[in-house]
């Protein structure tokens, strides 16, 4: 098992790792935890790190101060006011974006405050979110004369279009129990329920076999963009694999004997 990474508090990025859970916390509070140039540098380090750590079972990304993340530094991009800039921010982002997707353990989004913009497409982007009932939701950009494009891509595949694109014109907030309603988040409990209700997720997905996991999060994705038939071929290939898993046959041993599991990760 890797050492457990100590927090670095004047990190803009800070890393805290408990019981199989390393969890990312943005550290910009004065700025809102905008998604700055070097902020999603530093993101896309550390996901490529925990990556490769087979001791991280579950990521949990949440945020310092106020807000969850208010998006895209403004003030940042105003100051680089170039084609150039704009572009490899945008596709700094989507990367980052993309690497979520692509990592092999479970992302949770912890949102106890505002996630606007980039920050609501941040919520959008992970593969599961329990947010607080004082939490809200917007992708705010069209009232700076931005069309929020990017965060399109993600709002579109969680809710229905209309719902979403709805948002994206309007830049109108919704609060959490209407953003669980249009399938944006999984949970919403009280501020002061959050964590609890964060450790009850992650330890039912640490308690599960990570090689299950770990196949099962990149057929999901995958299949996503396939159509139905080939989704199908795909999932089948994807569970005879799986079943022919040591942690597959531990765990019909150990379900037809009525004891705990032992997995092994292979």
């Amino acid at each position: 098992m890797s050492a457990v990474p100590v927090p670095n508090t004047d990190s803009m990025l800070q890393r805290h790792d408990q019981n199989g859970v390393a969890t990312l916390t943005l550290n910009r509070p004065n700025q809102f935890n905008s998604l700055s140039f070097e902020m999603l540098e530093a993101l896309i380090a550390a996901v490529d790190e925990i990556a490769r750590d087979d001791s991280v079972r579950v990521v949990v990304l949440a945020g310092e101060g106020k807000a969850f993340c208010a998006g895209h530094d403004l003030k940042e991009m105003r100051a680089n006011h170039t084609h150039d800039f704009q572009q490899r921010l945008f596709r700094l982002c989507g990367k980052f974006m993309m690497k979520l997707t692509e990592l092999p353990q479970p992302v949770i989004a912890r949102v106890h405050g505002i996630a606007t913009a980039a920050g609501c497409q941040l919520v959008s982007m992970c593969d599961l979110a329990v947010a607080s009932d004082v939490a809200r939701f917007a992708v705010s950009g069209i009232n700076v004369g931005l069309f929020c494009a990017t965060p399109g891509v993600g709002l579109s595949r969680n809710m229905g279009r209309k719902e979403a694109f709805e948002m994206l014109v309007t830049g109108d907030f919704i609060d959490a129990h209407e953003a669980q309603r249009r399938g944006l988040i999984n949970r919403v409990v009280p501020l002061e329920q959050l964590d609890a209700e964060i450790a009850k997720l992650t330890a039912s997905i640490v308690a599960k076999s990570p090689v299950a996991i770990r196949m099962g999060k990149q057929m999901f994705y995958r299949q996503l963009e396939m159509g139905m038939d080939a989704a199908y071929q795909m999932a089948a290939e994807t569970m005879a694999c799986n079943a022919m898993c040591e942690d597959a046959a531990e765990g019909i041993d150990a379900f037809i004997a009525k004891r705990k599991p032992e997995w092994k990760g292979r």
